[in-house]
């Protein structure tokens, strides 16, 4: 199957999965006992972060099935999990093979949380930072438009997010450890 409504679906769900994928990120980093979101009660960052994610591995399947099932280019459904051996631009494709296990892997572990201790589905979730810039590098590398200057500016002010969520969750953390 091939036509271009395939190559616009991948396109367009690959820079709508990166926005997803950074809003979720920022939002677990800002909801995960912190004062960052302190204004906001903290079930409903709790669960727009989870509706957040829930939309953005749904679009990540759209966005697998859309690239595998176009035969433009080779890129078979083994390729989408197995980060490694695909023939079309395999360095690219394997980092969003590695991203989409990792994100599994979390989805799995999250919707087990209340039966997992959760020490072990902390350290998994950890990886959502992890997935999300090897997310990010695969769209640079792989992505059509990456060099397009709204594609840019898309990709940098996702980065810019979540390194300042980072930065103030880090710095929420380091000032509530000098008052204790």
């Amino acid at each position: 199957m091939n036509g271009p409504l395939l190559w616009f679906l991948n396109r367009g769900t690959g820079i709508v999965l990166l926005v997803l994928m950074t809003l979720s990120v920022v939002l677990g980093v800002l909801s995960a006992r912190s004062r960052a979101g302190r204004g906001t009660p903290g079930f409903v960052r709790t669960v727009v972060h989870r509706n957040v994610a829930l939309l953005a591995v749904t679009l990540l399947a759209v966005h697998v099935v859309s690239a595998v099932v176009d035969s433009y280019v080779d890129i078979r459904w083994w390729d989408a999990v197995v980060p490694w051996g695909g023939l079309y631009q395999p360095l690219w494709l394997g980092l969003g093979a590695l991203s989409l296990d990792l994100l599994v892997a979390i989805t799995v572990t999250s919707l087990l949380r209340t039966r997992l201790p959760h020490a072990a589905w902390r350290l998994v979730h950890w990886a959502s930072y992890l997935a999300w810039g090897i997310a990010l590098v695969h769209g640079i590398g792989i992505g059509t438009d990456s060099d397009a200057t709204w594609s840019v500016v898309i990709t940098v002010a996702c980065g810019v997010a979540v390194g300042l969520a980072v930065a103030v969750r880090i710095g929420g953390t380091v000032r509530k450890a000098v008052r204790a």
